[in-house]
């Protein structure tokens, strides 16, 4: 489904005109993603309750505005934040996974981890794709980066930049969608990703497991992961495969079979990173509800929930870091150790770090700092990369009135961002503080 138009063919007068109109304004003014959502996900949507499905009309359409994942597949205007639809700070590439591409699509922001972009689509485009600048197709308010090397000669130059770099040990197989990759030419890259001596994990990364689970049941990928699990194991390599589960609804038992299938063929491991999202899975009932059907039903190991990026017109999604703390906190000691997940920021500038990890938090005016203790190709010649706090950024809207009213009147944001990155530790709040 890839439009309004097919919207409606599909959903009809289940849905009153308001939301196609509503759906259609957000295309045009805000969308960072054009639509495009799979059979499995649109099924999922509005699940029946004790077996009654709500009636058409106003009461479906509700329901469907209320669904956790209508919510982030099917983003609709009136769902953004119209105070603060995009955070100042908010950009494209919120990670700056570009600026550290060490050849084009192959990002080595971890000393030894590196993410492999294989290509820009996905099956299933998500509203709240961190990837946003580069994935899928442009829409009304964003043109698309594009990949200019041909696919051959980008996969080459990944591969002899891993020969040469024998520091490197883990690689994240991505894009996009490893789902949307001929599976031979998948299958292709990582037979030679498997003879650089110093690989030692591989994880490839498919939303499309929860997605578009008919895609790993295929007979030809099923026995394609055989073949390369089989080598893997060979090389002593681990394989495992990374999904994007956030509504515990979305976890069928078509996904259970497709995740079975490739635990059968050899991967070691299904593990789940999903997103939190306002609205979606932010109370400790959702998110252990999600938990525990990727365990139970789906053998899906829960492992990351991350904070949602600073991208453009996120705010209505993203929660404050306290709020994170706080849903860490609530999970604990329900599930097992290996089965809890970590909740994550992936700081700008720094990387994934447990919520918990901030050294300071400026609660007030929603400041966190952190710190990082290895150097990205973007900070070789920085003496103190090691040294400096790198901020991060709470929703405004989630702000006490005091810090709300000092965002508004703060016209200069240059002159907050840098006072944000000077000094370290205490001086940050007085840097800041000379600011109201």
């Amino acid at each position: 489904m890839k439009n309004v138009a097919q919207l409606r063919a599909l959903m009809g007068d289940l849905l009153q005109d308001r939301f196609y109109a509503d759906l259609e304004r957000d295309q045009a003014e805000r969308a960072t993603m054009s639509m495009l959502v799979p059979p499995q996900m649109m099924n999922t949507m509005v699940p029946s309750t004790d077996g009654v499905m709500p009636t058409a009309g106003a009461a479906f359409t509700e329901a469907f505005y209320a669904d956790p994942v209508r919510s982030y597949m099917l983003p609709v205007f009136s769902d953004r934040r119209t105070d603060w639809p995009s955070h100042p700070f908010a950009t494209r590439d919120s990670l700056h996974e570009h600026d550290m591409w060490a050849v084009e699509g192959l990002t080595h922001r971890y000393p030894t981890k590196v993410l492999a972009e294989m290509l820009p689509t996905c099956p299933q485009y998500c509203g709240h794709c961190t990837r946003m600048d580069l994935v899928g197709n442009s829409t009304p308010q964003f043109t698309k980066l594009k990949l200019a090397g041909k696919p051959v000669d980008r996969y080459a130059a990944m591969l002899d930049y891993l020969h040469r770099s024998p520091e490197v040990r883990d690689v994240v197989v991505s894009g996009g969608d490893v789902a949307n990759m001929p599976w031979k030419n998948l299958e292709g890259f990582l037979d030679k990703l498997l003879e650089v001596d110093n690989i030692r994990d591989i994880r490839l990364a498919t939303k499309a497991l929860m997605g578009l689970p008919q895609h790993w049941l295929q007979d030809d990928v099923v026995e394609g992961v055989a073949r390369v699990c089989a080598k893997a194991r060979s090389r002593g390599v681990s394989l495992a495969i990374h999904t994007h589960v956030n509504s515990a609804q979305s976890v069928t038992p078509l996904v259970a079979q497709a995740t079975r299938a490739m635990l059968d063929a050899g991967v070691r491991d299904v593990r789940n990173q999903g997103v939190l999202m306002r609205g979606v899975n932010n109370s400790p009932k959702a998110l252990l509800d999600l938990c525990f059907a990727l365990q139970d039903e789906a053998s899906i190991t829960p492992y990351y929930f991350y904070m949602c990026d600073m991208i453009p017109f996120a705010e209505h999604w993203r929660l404050s870091l306290k709020e994170a703390q706080d849903l860490q906190q609530a999970i604990m000691g329900y599930l097992p150790g290996f089965a809890t997940p970590r909740i994550v920021c992936d700081v700008p500038f720094v990387g994934k770090r447990w919520v918990h990890q901030a050294e300071t938090y400026e609660t007030e005016r929603g400041m966190s700092f952190w710190r990082k203790h290895y150097r990205t190709s973007l900070e070789a010649g920085d003496d103190q990369a090691l040294s400096r706090e790198y901020v991060y950024y709470d929703p405004i809207y989630t702000l006490p009135e005091a810090g709300q009213r000092w965002w508004r009147e703060s016209h200069d944001m240059d002159a907050v961002h840098e006072a944000a990155l000077v000094g370290a530790g205490a001086s940050h709040a007085a840097s800041v503080a000379d600011l109201a």
